[in-house]
């Protein structure tokens, strides 16, 4: 694509050259993004290991009650809040997959918020 994107500016001599740093740049972020993943994933788990049965516990607890909460949504509403906050779709990419406009999709995203944070206040509430 950087070269389809970048074919006007590349002269046709060098553009093997192009596409071999392209090519080793594309995979140097590659690896930098993995590391920082490993990073991040190891140092969350060490937390976790640091953290007390009580906490554990109750950390369980809370993503069960998360994870009900999802399920409560309209079908609409969770099939939105999923594609955005685990596949990372944009809103616009969202609203193409599913034939519907950027506002319908806005619209859907704020209101399954809404209520999952009923259902996080309501959490707190009860000190769960």
């Amino acid at each position: 694509m950087k070269a389809w994107n970048n074919c006007k500016d590349v002269i046709y001599e060098k553009a093997k050259g192009f596409l071999l740093t392209v090519a080793n740049r594309l995979f140097l972020n590659e690896i930098r993004n993995e590391k920082v993943k490993l990073n991040f994933e190891s140092s969350s788990e060490k937390n976790r290991n640091d953290q007390s049965p009580e906490y554990l516990l109750m950390e369980d607890e809370f993503k069960l009650k998360l994870e009900t909460a999802i399920s409560n949504l309209s079908e609409k509403q969770r099939t939105v809040f999923l594609m955005n906050r685990i596949d990372k779709m944009t809103f616009g990419e969202i609203a193409t997959e599913l034939d519907i406009s950027v506002k319908a999709v806005e619209k859907r995203m704020g209101v399954a918020l809404k209520a999952l944070k009923e259902e996080v206040e309501e959490l707190k509430i009860f000190k769960i």
